[in-house]
């Protein structure tokens, strides 16, 4: 996935690039400087190369295309990368758009270069079915080249920052797709990288993309500022600096103007005003070390009194991305709130330019924080993708997790791990390890018993109570946040169900067999053999499986298994008839395999049905069901079903009832439900008028007993005029 915008092919035939150097080359090796004279050889014979290579492709604006890679290049030239970084940025879309192979960049540059370039190279070669697949199959491959490579992901940031800044010659089409992508993909992977300058830059320019009118609008707001305000910002400046020099902290102040897009989000995310949003003034303070850091915190908390619960401390808990910093809020002048950040030149560095502050390829050193945070995400996300079936639902989870702000907890040993905000101690869990998520009971937050759903907060310490006996249950999905646990639960639930399945299977095809006077045991291995052969299936699992989801017929494997279909056995189109004589008893562990009819909603203790429905496996239905008479015409799916004396679980049952459509009549009905141990899975009015609403509530419920006590109890009450079972 390397440039998003397609290439213009002129029939114009191949020819040597001009002697005469353009200046956007001269541009990228004065960038580049820093090299020396043999890496900035390489560098010119790498666009000799390109624009060789190029020649005749034109952009969408005009251009050689060739200014586009040189571009992406003095970008990452610009943030300080090796020259096998700069020297891929220039060769990027070779393999793709022209006939250098990897071997030719192997041979030329060293395998170094030739893998960076075919990480970040599109997959236009493979067949999709729509846009969304291709980008997502993109994504996957290009996080897959990311684990072996960082430098491949700050080549895809500089290529898509460049294209966002030559957006014009799109269509506007394209313009607002591409600058959807870049809000919801790239910005936050630059941020989760902790590059805050090209975060912000690509927020911007995308912003700009989606809204030109209200981006224009932001800015010339901001242009536009009041004389007050200029003069606040030079007060509380000249204040702070000041008073920093007082105590002889060497320092260097900044203020901080807030973006058109920041602005925009805030204004929409906290429902504020323009106003609002700007009355806040930013000033980032960077001292020479961390002492003076909290020094200066104490200096300007003496100059202006902070406002309370607004401190956090990065510096000993940092972000997940290597970000380090003192944040506060102060009450300043004119009744505005000042917002100081404090952190010495390396974190401020981090803060700017994330892993690409330290790079360690040009120098052999050890890794920095912010790197091995990275890696350390990248690996996690990789670990994700191996369990999801496919590459759009890993790009969702990605995206859902790039989405999400931080909350910072501490494990039982002091460890500190960091997750989305509204994470819950089931996401904790599954942060610590699969195993531990997947056999988790409840939480011990703070010292005190917590339900899995409870949501963490800053600071909070999680313990997990796990025992071998759970396992996970669909609901969990409902309320985790994190991609990792999302993932995990759902494999999870697939190998539940697959063992369920062949569980249920064995069962059916072993009663099909006793109709016919035979049984698993007694079918000779290469009967069998030669049967899951001719079905293309590698074990009796897997037919048992299929079995199990409707995908077979117990009857008709039953009988080619014995090699018997006598006419007595057959209906009317000849197919075998298998009606069982024994029930196939419902104990509520089923429920990844057996569903219940939602036109019924059958429960413990109704007369039932089973029937076989393909890829659904059994549905049960009450016997009094409006649908059963259309099941009758296909007998060889009924599956004899019937409830176990110890059925347990809780099951769904609809009711129907007419209130007095008076203020406080849902609350008494809502209060009785749950007075009676039940829940309200869901609720609708299917009619209302100014005296009676008629209403629909779905509730939990055990059995028919206990069905019955919640209907008494709603009877009792007075603004129930009439109810019923659906």
């Amino acid at each position: 996935m390397t440039s998003i915008e397609p290439i213009l092919t002129t029939p114009v035939a191949p020819s040597p690039p001009s002697t005469v150097v353009p200046d956007y080359v001269l541009d990228l090796e004065r960038a580049a400087a820093y090299l020396g004279g043999e890496q900035l050889k390489r560098l010119r014979r790498a666009y000799e190369i390109g624009a060789s290579a190029h020649v005749g492709q034109m952009r969408k604006s005009g251009e050689p295309y060739i200014t586009h890679p040189v571009a992406v290049a003095k970008i990452l030239a610009e943030q300080g990368l090796d020259g096998d970084s700069l020297i891929a940025a220039i060769l990027h879309d070779t393999i793709e758009d022209t006939p250098i192979t990897r071997d030719d960049l192997a041979r030329e540059f060293g395998e170094d270069v030739a893998h960076i370039v075919e990480g970040v190279t599109k997959l236009d070669k493979l067949q999709f079915k729509d846009r969304h697949e291709a980008t997502a199959e993109s994504f996957r491959k290009m996080m897959l080249a990311i684990a072996q490579d960082l430098r491949v992901i700050l080549i895809k940031l500089a290529d898509r920052l460049h294209n966002m800044r030559t957006l014009g010659a799109q269509s506007a089409e394209a313009r607002h797709r591409i600058a959807r992508e870049t809000l919801e993909v790239y910005a936050p992977i630059a941020q989760r990288l902790g590059m805050n300058l090209l975060k912000a830059e690509l927020q911007d320019l995308g912003f700009k993309a989606m809204h030109p009118w209200r981006h224009a609008v932001l800015q010339k707001r901001i242009r536009s500022q009041p004389v007050v305000r200029r003069e606040a910002m030079v007060q509380i400046e000249s204040s702070l600096a000041q008073r920093l020099a007082r105590e002889k902290l060497q320092h260097r102040l900044i203020s901080r103007v807030k973006s058109p897009w920041s602005i925009y989000t805030k204004m929409r995310v906290e429902h504020k005003t323009f106003a609002q949003v700007m009355d806040v003034f930013g000033f980032r303070l960077v001292m020479r070390n961390v002492a003076d850091c909290y020094h200066a915190l104490g200096v300007v908390h003496s100059l202006y009194k902070p406002v309370d619960t607004r401190f956090r401390d990065f510096i000993a808990i940092p972000k997940g991305n290597g970000y380090q910093s003192l944040h506060t809020v102060l009450f300043g002048p004119y009744g505005a709130h000042v917002e100081v950040q404090i952190r010495t030149e390396e974190m401020d560095a981090v803060a700017e330019r994330g892993i690409a502050a330290h790079w360690t390829y040009k120098n052999g050193g050890s890794q920095s924080s912010a790197e091995m945070r990275a890696r350390n995400w990248i690996e996690s996300l990789l670990s994700d993708q191996l369990n999801t079936q496919s590459s759009v639902e890993f790009y969702e989870s990605v995206k859902i997790d790039l989405f999400q702000e931080e909350v910072y907890v501490f494990s039982p040993k002091g460890d500190i791990l960091s997750l989305p905000r509204n994470a819950t101690a089931l996401d904790f869990a599954y942060m610590v390890h699969t195993d531990v998520g997947n056999h988790a009971v409840t939480a011990r937050i703070n010292g005190k018993l917590s339900p899995l759903r409870t949501q963490l907060g800053n600071g909070d310490r999680v313990e997990i109570v796990t025992t071998p006996a759970s396992i996970p249950k669909p609901q969990w999905l409902e309320f985790v946040v994190t991609g990792k646990a999302r993932t995990a639960i759902r494999q999870q639930l697939k190998q539940l169900e697959h063992e369920d399945a062949i569980e249920i299977g064995h069962r059916m095809l072993d009663r099909a067999l006793e109709q016919l006077g035979s049984s698993i045991e007694r079918i000779p291995a290469g009967r069998l053999e030669s049967y899951l052969q001719d079905n293309k299936m590698h074990r009796l699992e897997a037919l048992l499986a299929e079995i199990a989801l409707g995908n077979w017929l117990p009857s008709l494997v039953a009988s080619s298994l014995v090699q018997q279909t006598s006419a007595e056995q057959s209906g009317a189109d000849g197919k075998p008839i298998y009606i069982p004589r024994d029930r196939l008893l419902i104990n509520g562990t089923e429920r990844n395999v057996i569903s219940f009819a939602s036109c019924c909603t059958p429960i413990p203790g109704d007369e039932v049905m089973g029937f076989h429905t393909a890829g659904k496996g059994i549905v049960v239905h009450r016997i009094d069901c409006a649908n059963v008479p259309d099941y009758r015409k296909h007998p060889e799916r009924w599956v004899n079903v019937g409830w176990d004396r110890n059925v347990a679980g809780d099951y769904t049952a609809a009711l129907r009832m007419e209130l007095d459509n008076r203020q406080g009549a849902l609350a008494q009905v809502a209060a009785a439900i749950a007075e009676a141990d039940s829940n309200i899975d869901r609720v609708e009015y299917v009619d209302r008028d100014s005296l009676i609403g008629i209403v629909r509530f779905v509730i939990e419920v055990r059995d028919r007993k206990h069905l019955a006590d919640i209907i008494r109890r709603l009877r009792r009450l007075k603004v129930v005029l009439g109810i019923n079972r659906i």
